[in-house]
């Protein structure tokens, strides 16, 4: 006879820290087979020895579940419960999406806004919608503490009619507890995201949730004003769970009421067992950066496009964001002085009110201003640990310019990458190089470009790096605090992330910029040989160029030098220097007197400099030299000085007439001069940093750049627009958080200006051309 019995559904859990373990552990008790998936190995290796173990008071339950991380795990995916925090959802999706089965689903059990980024990534059919409230904690490997009964809905996304698949996954849940179905699961996101807010504010100071919450109400409702504001500009029916009813706290309500609520939810919050939030744990004892930022970039994307402001709200995240490495400030200072500036915002609103103007006026597209600039750089300062994630990424791509499968790597990733940040392209090229990697060329269209030339820019990089393959495994990407480090961070991988996360603000804020074409060479450490004719004819039809250099000390390079590279071959003759000393002619000799020679074509004044950096010569002590090698470096800031120094080598003699001396190679990159383009580019980016309250200098540097053939060739170009830091090419390099934000900024605001009609740079763009 045939078992009808309906089988249990298997799970796999994604994230097995406070939410997702305490799920696994409530599934599997119930007889669900179980996978847990996560990246903590100490944390994997406890549950694979003892369990998964939820405390309870004195008490501890074990269960027995299947636990890996996801190096380990193999096979395909079926119902997936994701839960890990909110900056690591990309990543988690990286891993998901190649493994999820057709019929399977990802349900996002995590703080924030998720649902719209996973359906991205695997399909609208393929996700579900959920709200978890859960006052849980990991407190040591494989054991989780149970915080209590909390609030759990599960949804389809974009409030379609509850499902049969959700119907039987709460079914499922409610081994745990109160699971319910709902089709406004959006409307629990964007409660949560109010008392998720209140929660933020107290990892501020060192103290209970609930005396903090009493203690600092205007904070509290400052915060949720600004939050609750935008949910109602976008139509969202908020929804009450636990112990939070946000109705009250909906701009425009009762006091006296707002007083009760904030009554009931503190009480509530006294009885759990969790007295203080997850924030405050991962900046008190974990010591790692916390995820309320990026739980906040949807309000914060929502409000700029609604112009409403969210001041509170923003300095309750770059509060956090300062304590992270330095929890022992944490003071409840900063909540008497969040209450002020609360109090200032909501007498703000009233008096708005009264003149039945609630909002600023929209950012305009058009004439270039402050406004436009500050919205640019609160979007990506809201973004920054979006940023940076995608740094320590790409900077995990190992892509020395000698190594061509690992460049050929770096470029899958890259093309990958730039997919999931900017879309798909209106046209892409891959133009292979046999001898090095291959070049990306990638075209975007304009978005409300006004400017009188309507030619792209080209935005120009190189994804190579000097650093040789196996560097990460001794010197992997670090960031502590504000500073990163790691192998091509400054040069030049920063450089790119800054200009792809520019584009981005400029879509999400609906702010013009003209057409764009961004180029990645391979080979750029070594010399752009197989890249520069294409980067030069991909030039010649652009506008103008930004080269994602690093800067010089934060100054945009206007002046680059001319690079040549050289070798001086010396020939003598062979003797036994011991046995017939005056026999033969000395190579070695020859080239010596030739390295002195050199010497006196430095003109430091005029910026030539002259280095021979590498000599070889000879075979034995004994033996007079036959061969003596030199390889020269040669930098000039002018053509005249180029011209003088290319005569003087090609006039050399020997001095030993039983000597012969040979000079080969050429000039590599040509100066790079500041024209009267290039300065009027310089002084318009000037002006964009003033808007962003940046004080920007210039620099001629000794350095060359892909930027050198682009001036050559007669386009104008905005080189060192790139990273903020130091130590190219040394172990010492290094950039910034906050530079990622200041640069990424500045070249969206440069963009902006470039769409604007009558930009001083077209003309003289153009006029290059002719």
């Amino acid at each position: 006879m045939t078992d009808t019995t309906p089988k249990p559904a298997a799970y796999t859990v994604v994230g097995a820290g406070a939410i997702g373990g305490t799920l696994a552990f409530a599934l599997a008790r119930a007889g669900h087979p179980v996978t847990v998936v996560d990246t903590d190995r100490a944390h994997i290796d406890a549950i694979r020895a003892h369990g998964l173990v939820v405390a309870h008071g004195d008490t501890r339950t074990s269960v027995p579940v299947d636990a890996t991380t996801p190096d380990e795990f193999s096979g395909t995916l079926g119902h997936v419960l994701l839960a890990v925090k909110a900056q690591a959802t990309e990543g988690a999706l990286d891993w998901i999406a190649p493994r999820l089965a057709p019929d399977g689903y990802v349900c996002s059990l995590q703080n924030g806004f998720n649902e719209a980024l996973i359906a991205r990534r695997v399909g609208a059919e393929r996700t579900l919608a959920a709200f978890v409230n859960i006052f849980a904690d990991v407190i040591e490997p494989g054991v989780v503490l149970d915080g209590g009964a909390g609030a759990l809905v599960i949804g389809e996304p974009d409030g379609a009619p509850v499902s049969a698949r959700v119907r039987a996954l709460v079914a499922d849940l409610q081994s745990w507890g109160p699971a319910v179905a709902s089709d406004n699961v959006e409307g629990y996101l964007w409660a949560k995201a109010g008392f998720g807010a209140m929660l933020a504010a107290t990892a501020i100071a060192d103290a209970p949730m609930a005396d903090l919450i009493d203690r600092h109400r205007p904070a509290m409702t400052g915060l949720t004003d600004e939050i609750f504001t935008v949910a109602d500009r976008l139509g969202i029916t908020l929804e009450p769970f636990d112990a939070f009813d946000p109705r009250p706290f909906r701009p425009g309500g009762s006091t006296v009421e707002r007083d009760a609520a904030f009554d009931r939810l503190t009480a509530w919050l006294r009885t759990q067992t969790k007295d203080r939030s997850g924030i405050w744990r991962d900046l008190a004892v974990r010591h790692r950066p916390v995820e309320a930022p990026t739980h906040y970039n949807d309000v914060f994307d929502h409000a700029a496009r609604e112009t409403l402001p969210t001041t509170v709200l923003r300095t309750v995240m770059d509060r956090l964001r300062r304590l992270e490495g330095v929890p022992h400030e944490m003071t409840e200072s900063s909540l008497d002085e969040l209450d002020r500036l609360a109090l200032a915002h909501l007498a703000r609103v009233d008096e708005a009110a009264h003149a039945d103007h609630l909002a600023q006026p929209p950012v305009s597209a058009g004439q270039l201003g402050p406004a436009q600039a500050t919205a640019v750089q609160e979007w990506l300062d809201d973004h920054r640990e979006d940023m940076v994630a995608d740094l320590a990424a790409y900077t995990s791509q190992g892509s020395a310019s000698d190594d061509p499968d690992a460049l050929d790597r770096c470029l899958v990733w890259l093309r990958d990458w730039l997919d999931q940040r900017l879309g798909a392209p209106d046209a892409e090229e891959v133009l292979p190089r046999a001898t090095a990697g291959d070049i990306l060329i990638r075209r975007y269209p304009a978005r409300g470009a006004v400017a009188d030339d309507d030619r792209p820019v080209l935005l120009l990089g190189h994804y190579d790096t000097v650093w040789p393959t196996g560097t990460l495994e001794t010197w992997p990407f670090h960031r502590e605090g504000d500073h990163i480090s790691g192998p091509g961070v400054f040069d030049m991988k920063a450089g790119l992330v800054q200009a792809v996360w520019a584009l981005r603000a400029l879509d999400a804020l609906g702010l013009p910029r003209p057409a764009c074409t961004l180029m990645l060479n391979g080979d750029e450490e070594t010399g752009s040989l197989a890249s520069k004719d294409a980067i030069v004819a991909e030039a010649r039809g652009n506008r103008l160029a930004m080269v994602f250099e690093a800067a010089a000390d934060g100054a945009i390079k206007t002046a680059r030098k001319g690079v040549g590279l050289f070798t001086l071959t010396v020939t003598g003759e062979e003797a036994h220097a011991g046995l017939d000393p005056t026999a033969g002619a000395s190579a070695v000799d020859e080239l010596a007197r030739q390295i002195l020679r050199l010497g006196e074509l430095r003109d430091h004044e005029a910026g030539t400099s002259l280095n021979v950096g590498v000599v070889e010569g000879g075979t034995r002590a004994n033996v007079t030299a036959g061969h003596a090698v030199a390889r020269i470096d040669v930098r000039v800031a002018s053509a005249a000085e180029q011209q003088r120094v290319a005569k003087a080598l090609a006039d050399l003699r020997p001095f030993d007439q039983g000597t012969r001396v040979k000079v080969t190679g050429d000039w590599n990159r040509p100066v790079f001069e500041r024209t009267e383009q290039v300065a009027a580019l310089a002084e318009l980016t000037r002006r964009c940093a003033g808007l962003l309250g940046q004080d920007l200098a210039e620099a001629s540097v000794g350095g060359a750049s892909d930027g050198n053939f682009v001036v050559a060739a007669g386009t104008p170009v905005l080189d060192g627009i790139g990273a903020l830091g130091s130590g190219a090419h040394a172990r010492s390099e290094n950039t910034s958080v906050t530079g990622l934000v200041t640069r990424a900024s500045l070249a969206a605001t440069v963009l902006v200006a470039l769409a604007e009609k009558g930009n001083p740079t077209a003309g003289a763009s153009a006029s290059s051309q002719k």
